[in-house]
This record gives C-alpha cells, sequence and structure tokens, in this order.
C-alpha cells in the first residue's frame, strides 16, 4: 500500500509538464462548447441575414411555379431552373455556414488553445485493440458521456414540447396566410425556437467546461518522483545550468548597479577593481559594500558614479582588500574600519567644502591594509 500511494499523481503539473502535454495534442477541450458556440452563432447570424433570406426564398418560389406549359416539358428548361435554385440556395446559406465554421475553429482555442500535434493523426495499436475499445466503452469518462447525452436529450425535449405548446396556435395559422407572410413568419418562429434550443446547452456547458479543466489537469498530475526526476534532468543539463547562471548573474549586476547611485564613494585600483560603499551616519552599522566588480563592471561601476556625483577615491590596496573580503550588501570587516573610516571622512568633508572656506579637504595618503588581503593570489596579475 506504501508504494501505492508514493506513486499516486498528487502533484499539479509543472511548466514542462504541460508544455510537452500541449506537444502531444493533450489540451482541454469541450464538445459542449463547440455545440453551443455553433448553434448560437448560426443562429444569430440567421437573426441577422434572416429576412433577406426569406426575400429570396419568396422570388425563387415564385419564379420556380412560374412557367408554361412548354417550358414545363423542355429538359432544357427545368435544368437550368434547378441549377440557379442550387446555386442561390448555397449563397444564401454561405453566411451561416462560414461563421458556424469560423465559430467552431474559434471555440476549442478559446479554451486549451491552437495546438497542431502530428501524433494526433499517426495510428496506435490501442485505437484499434477491441480490449481498449472494451476498456473506453466501461470507462468512467464514457458514463459521463451517457449521462451528458441523457441530460441534452431531457433538455432539449422539454424544451421542445414548451416551445412548440407555446407556439402552436401561431403554427397552425400560417397555412391560412398568404404564402410570402406565411414564409416570413415561419422563418421569425424557426429563428426563435431555433435559439431556445440552443439556450437549453448553456446549462450542458456551464457543467461541461469546468469538468474539462478539472479532468485535464487530473490526467497530467505527477507523481512525487516524476517531479524530482524532471528537476534533475532539467537542472542537470549543463547547457541549462550555464544559462541559469548567467541569468543569476545577469540580474545580481542589474540590482547592483542600481544601488551605485546611492553609494557615498567608490573605492577603486584604479583601473581593474571598484567598491562601491554606503554608510548611514546615523545608524549604528558599519559601512556597507553595495556593489563591486572587476574589470569592464568596475569600469560601468565607475561610469554610473560620475553620472550621478558619487566621490570616486583611488586607493588601490584598500580596493583590493574591500573586493576579496565583503560580499555585496554586506558589513565591511573590522580590520578595515580605520582605514575606510579615514575615506569616508575625507568623502564627507568634500561634500561639505565650499570654495569660499579656503583650502581643499586633504585626501588621506597612508591607509592601513592588512597584508593578508594583498598576498591574495587573486592580485598577482593586477598588483
Amino acid at each position: 500500500m506504501a508504494d501505492k500511494s508514493a506513486q499516486e499523481r498528487t502533484e499539479e503539473a509543472t511548466p514542462k509538464r504541460r508544455e510537452d502535454s500541449r506537444k502531444k495534442g493533450q489540451v482541454p477541450r469541450s464538445k459542449e462548447l463547440n455545440t453551443f458556440t455553433s448553434l448560437i452563432a448560426g443562429g444569430a447570424t440567421m437573426l441577422v441575414f434572416g429576412p433577406q433570406v426569406v426575400d429570396k426564398l419568396n422570388e425563387l418560389l415564385i419564379k420556380g411555379l412560374s412557367f408554361g406549359h412548354e417550358e414545363a416539358f423542355s429538359d432544357v428548361f427545368v435544368s437550368l431552373q434547378m441549377s440557379n435554385a442550387i446555386v442561390i440556395f448555397i449563397v444564401l446559406l454561405a453566411p451561416v455556414l462560414i461563421v458556424t465554421m469560423l465559430a467552431a475553429m474559434i471555440s476549442p482555442i478559446s479554451l486549451g488553445g491552437l495546438v497542431f500535434s502530428a501524433s494526433l493523426v499517426m495510428p496506435k495499436m490501442e485505437r484499434i485493440s477491441p480490449i481498449k475499445g472494451i476498456e473506453r466503452i466501461f470507462s468512467s469518462k464514457s458514463l459521463l458521456e451517457l449521462v451528458k447525452a441523457i441530460t441534452k436529450f431531457v433538455l432539449v425535449a422539454s424544451v421542445t414540447i414548451l416551445v412548440i405548446s407555446m407556439v402552436l396556435d401561431q403554427i397552425l395559422i400560417l397555412s391560412l396566410l398568404p404564402i410570402t407572410v406565411a414564409l416570413s413568419q415561419a422563418g421569425d418562429l424557426v429563428i426563435w425556437c431555433f435559439f431556445g434550443f440552443s439556450a437549453v446547452l448553456v446549462i450542458v456547458v456551464i457543467m461541461d467546461v469546468p469538468y474539462q479543466l478539472w479532468d485535464y489537469s487530473r490526467q497530467i498530475r505527477m507523481t512525487r518522483q516524476e517531479v524530482k526526476d524532471e528537476m534533475k534532468e532539467t537542472e542537470g543539463r549543463p547547457e541549462v545550468k550555464s544559462e541559469i547562471r548567467d541569468r543569476q548573474q545577469q540580474a545580481a549586476r542589474q540590482r547592483m548597479m542600481t544601488d551605485v547611485p546611492t553609494a557615498d564613494v567608490v573605492i577603486t585600483n584604479p583601473t581593474h577593481f571598484a567598491v562601491a560603499l554606503r554608510y548611514d551616519r546615523h545608524g549604528s552599522g558599519a559601512p556597507t559594500v553595495v556593489a563591486k566588480g572587476r574589470d569592464l563592471v568596475a569600469t560601468r561601476i565607475r561610469e554610473l558614479a560620475v553620472e550621478h556625483n558619487v566621490v570616486i577615491f583611488s586607493a588601490p590596496p584598500l580596493a583590493r582588500a574591500l573586493f576579496v573580503s565583503t560580499d555585496i550588501n554586506a558589513e565591511i570587516p573590522a580590520n578595515l574600519f580605520l582605514a575606510v573610516a579615514q575615506v569616508l571622512a575625507y568623502v564627507f568633508q568634500l561634500q561639505e567644502f565650499r570654495p569660499t572656506q579656503g583650502k581643499r579637504p586633504k585626501p588621506p595618503d597612508d591607509l592601513s591594509v592588512p597584508q593578508d588581503y594583498l598576498n591574495h593570489p587573486m592580485f598577482g596579475a593586477h598588483s
């Protein structure tokens, strides 16, 4: 029992599983929605073009019944009349057919999207297997389809009886009216009866669409082992790992660059390394590294510092020590407090300095940096 429960599909499908199922043509579909949409679209088209259709049918009927004795026995005349009647009839029905076909195509797309899959047309043995066929006949899905068919029949039959009883008098009166008037009223009755029958399917659609979405989600659910295997397969690929790492680094660089304008000072190597520091004079914490980089990244940090009037201070030993000792958004180590404090004191004096005050503040020239940082192997080529 434990093994069986472990293999139950209890996990929601991952985006990859959903994409794979789409490639196989497995998407939610509702036949009831397609039928309802097609019927409503056809009825609406008949409502719009109905008067023109009735007028043309009247004209066609009059012409078809207006001929002499000789024409009645003429093969050419009869063939010509029949061909003209067929062409006119096709033209009259064309808008209804076109709109109905478009509705039948758009309706599935609105629910499950547009899918083209060669696997749907490929022959499969299970489709012709008698055993599989029997299983499909007695499956829960077939039982549901039977319930839906019975429900539709009961609903449509009930509405048919109700509608016919409501318009029965009007139908009987049609035989007493002139042919043109009778055709017009008959067309109106047919259209509105058609809408009445179609509206019944709303109940079936409301029940079927949520069920199809739920059933689709149930069918593509995964076991926990499948989720783990997919994660291993996806994340285990070198190209995927490389892409994830590149995206993470790019996102980190973008976040880091947005913090450069908030820095108080950028300490540089001066060309190979750059470290941006921010210090809250009203807080109790140590200065924080908000951005750091080497080579091209360092160049971009310096450019942003110039654009936003952030002080750039050249101190190669201190820049290298900060680069190797402190991560981004972390406070500097205690053994660099004194050197950084000297730089920040100079920066704050420089920010408050005015030319009218006389002598410009002097930058610190003797910064104490532990030798351990300077002997780091990273700085062999950038000493």
